[in-house]
């Protein structure tokens, strides 16, 4: 007999909401709260700018194996 578990008893669990999201109204966000969102988002574009390297020389090393 199988266990039971919290997701067939309770449902999935909810994801943990997003920091930010883009559009978002800013009017009750205090400027220590606005400054953590900031660095939150240029982590996001840092990690994003990696992959973006990350794929372009994995595309470059591909180019120069079939080349040869």
């Amino acid at each position: 007999m199988a266990g039971f578990d919290d997701d067939s008893l309770l449902g999935a669990k909810r994801p943990k909401p997003a920091l930010h999201e883009i559009g978002q109204l800013l009017d009750d966000l205090s400027a220590p709260e606005l400054a953590e969102r900031i660095a939150a988002l240029k982590a996001e574009i840092a990690r994003l700018e990696k992959a973006i390297v990350e794929r372009e020389a994995t595309k470059n090393a591909a180019a120069a194996f079939f080349k040869s």
